[in-house]
């Protein structure tokens, strides 16, 4: 199946050249952002399965010491995947999903010091382009990107690469709650290749144990609002000691009710991850947060974006709060023209 881009030309140029250097090189090693999510891996996993069919040496790498959250544990090639601080010192180096060099983790030194062989994939808008070669497409999920790279390539799906495929853009569009028509187009080819698409959304997004509801129940009492500028920020934070017992999925599920909060207008997810040390998710309806995110180090897209933050909880929140567009910066960007929202942030 072709044509996923055949409203924008310019892609399917970057898609063709893109496909040109892989063609061209024999190593090639995939690398996924760091605390990898089911489009970082499935993009990942399903890139290498399906270049090493046209004969390339593809490896899957992450740059952190610790594994993939287990809600991936199904997602076919994880379990290959190499993580550390070192890349092989030849061939190229295919980064997905990663909105910016920072997101590579312990890999980020290697890659800067050697962009001339980097290739960036990826569907977030606020990718500045950090390689050599850079394929960056609003779409639904950066497998969706994959899916149509292979047809460039000429590569052959099967179940498990359709698996992979399927697993980045089942989660990336909320269980297909947000995006375009052409997300069904996609979903309706993978389905064909015999997937069980109730088991695989339960294993990547559903499952939750007595333990997570506990503690999310925890998290969702503790709720706080603050008004600024005319609009309500509502802030949920996981505390360290929560964040180290509770799941993946578990973590995503508060960060969808920050989205869908009645009331609200800018949801914020505080995730701990040492002392004065912060992964901020933001997501909105109202404003563009990859702007708002951008300007505190991070990125992402419209709706939905994050960023690091260093500091105590309270002057995180304060940061944030003093960031927010006023009234007069909203009155002026409703003239402006309308992008794609895309809104899985992959922070």
């Amino acid at each position: 199946m072709g044509g996923l881009f055949a409203d924008t030309p310019a892609v399917g140029e970057q898609l063709g050249q893109v496909a040109e250097v892989l063609r061209g090189a024999e190593r090639i090693s995939v690398v996924a952002h760091i605390k990898p999510d089911a489009d970082a891996v499935g993009s990942a996993c399903g890139l290498a399965a399906g270049l090493r069919k046209l004969g390339k040496d593809a490896r899957v790498y992450i740059g952190q010491t610790y594994p993939h959250p287990g809600n991936l544990r199904t997602v076919p090639g994880v379990d290959d995947i190499t993580y550390g601080s070192h890349l092989p010192a030849d061939g190229l180096i295919v980064t997905v999903d990663c909105a910016s060099v920072d997101r590579t983790g312990l890999l980020r030194e290697q890659i800067d010091a050697e962009r001339d062989r980097v290739v960036v994939i990826d569907h977030h808008e606020t990718n500045p382009g950090f390689g050599a070669h850079n394929l960056i497409a609003d779409a639904e999920s950066t497998t969706t990107i994959i899916r149509e790279l292979f047809t460039h390539l000429g590569v052959e799906l099967d179940s498990e690469i359709a698996y992979c495929l399927y697993a980045g853009l089942v989660t990336d569009t909320g269980s297909f709650r947000w995006g375009t028509p052409r997300m069904h187009t996609l979903a309706a080819e993978l389905m064909e290749y015999g997937l069980d698409t109730r088991q695989l959304t339960m294993d990547l997004i559903d499952k939750a144990s007595p333990r997570d509801l506990q503690i999310m129940g925890g998290v969702l009492a503790d709720l706080q609002n603050f008004r600024q500028e005319g609009l309500v920020v509502s802030v949920f934070t996981i505390p360290a000691e929560a964040l180290a017992r509770m799941s993946q999925t578990t973590v995503e599920t508060i960060i969808d009710y920050a989205r869908v909060l009645e009331g609200s207008d800018v949801g914020m997810v505080l995730k701990q991850n040492g002392p004065k040390h912060w992964a901020v998710s933001l997501r909105s309806t109202v404003i563009d947060v990859s702007k708002l995110a951008q300007a505190l180090g991070g990125g992402g897209h419209i709706p939905a974006a994050g960023y690091t933050a260093y500091g105590s909880q309270d002057m995180v929140v304060r940061d944030l709060i003093a960031a927010l567009p006023t009234r007069e910066e909203r009155a002026a960007s409703q003239h402006e023209p309308a992008a794609q929202n895309f809104p899985n942030a992959n922070r």
